[in-house]
């Protein structure tokens, strides 16, 4: 608990300077920022990098009900970095944007056309560049966007509140136009194999503070996250051939479905389709607590979900039940690349 309520501390403190256009904190004293250093320089040799282009997975899902309903087709946009665009698989069908759109077509029963504007390597000052392209045809607005964003952020070292402050402003920009948001938050880098400590401990730290800054962000600018980052932690590190790409860094096919299959129910809840009741279970850890409360407990536990209550400050905090993801069957096979 004292550790949860440090997390939570120092997440509010980078959300307020991310409000009031603060620069960053420093977390770091300068003895430890040099071992950093050292570290990084090792990890770049053995962490691998792609640089092949993620598969466009752009297209309508869910065929089969195009022909069992006149109501339009739900709308899934994508934002944010390699792991939004899902680098590191060769299938379009393997990517988080298609599982989840996938997904999304069998809960609701209706077509979902996709389409994705994440750009490997992006930090979050980049948001901004996307969010007009997801919005650039008035009359195809998105009904729901995810956002995948943050890792880049820490590995450049972008001040965690300026980082922060972009997210809001994209999230607060796509509220306004109408659409649903929901965030991933930063993952753990702490997990990513070939990284030795201290720069797995520090890697750790700065991601899943960033990632309660974050959730305290997003939530108060009106939009839902996921923590993804304690979830792929235990699982990546107990069978990182299996969750881990050939470079290293990014998830493979089974990684990125394990990510998808955490943020789709808060997909779906988001549009008021996940069977499942709004108010917490307390038996299952749910409940509302304080936002950064909330935001700390969820950077320590994947999968939890933090959304807005109607007591503010307060969030509530849901675990929900995950389910089997379909295997993902565009409309128009030609339209992605298979």
């Amino acid at each position: 608990m004292p550790m949860t309520m440090s997390r939570a501390r120092v997440a509010r403190r980078i959300a307020t300077a991310a409000a009031f256009g603060g620069g960053g904190i420093g977390l770091l004293g300068v003895a430890t920022v040099g071992v950093l250093l050292t570290e990084v320089r090792l990890a770049r040799r053995t962490v691998g990098g792609s640089s092949d282009i993620p598969p466009c997975a752009d297209g309508r899902y869910g065929a089969a009900f195009d022909h069992l309903t006149d109501r339009p087709p739900l709308r899934l946009g994508f934002l944010g970095d390699s792991t939004a665009a899902g680098q590191g698989v060769h299938r379009a069908r393997q990517t988080p944007g298609a599982l989840l759109a996938s997904g999304l077509a069998a809960l609701s029963e209706l077509p979902v056309d996709f389409r994705n504007v994440a750009l490997p390597g992006a930090q979050s000052d980049d948001l901004a560049r996307q969010v007009e392209l997801m919005l650039a045809d008035g009359t195809e607005t998105p009904d729901v966007c995810v956002i995948m964003i943050g890792a880049n952020d820490v590995t450049h070292r972008m001040p965690p509140a300026q980082s922060v402050r972009h997210l809001c402003e994209a999230v607060r920009a796509l509220r306004a136009a109408g659409c649903e948001v929901v965030v991933g938050t930063c993952p753990d880098l702490g997990t990513i194999e070939p990284v030795y400590q201290p720069l797995r401990w520090v890697a750790r730290r700065l991601s899943r503070q960033l990632a309660a800054a974050q959730t305290i962000g997003v939530v108060e600018s009106g939009g839902r996250t996921v923590s993804l980052g304690d979830l792929l932690g235990p699982e990546f590190e107990a069978r990182p051939r299996e969750l881990f790409g050939p470079d290293n860094y990014h998830p493979s096919a089974e990684g990125y479905a394990t990510a998808a299959m955490a943020v789709l129910p808060t997909l779906c809840a988001s549009l008021g389709l996940w069977p499942e009741k709004e108010q917490p279970e307390p038996a299952r850890g749910e409940g509302l607590l304080p936002v950064e409360q909330a935001a700390a407990e969820a950077a320590a536990e994947g999968g939890t979900e933090v959304t807005a209550s109607r007591r503010a400050p307060w969030a509530l905090l849901k675990h929900r039940r995950r389910r089997q993801l379909p295997t993902p069957e565009p409309t128009d096979p030609s339209s992605v690349i298979p």
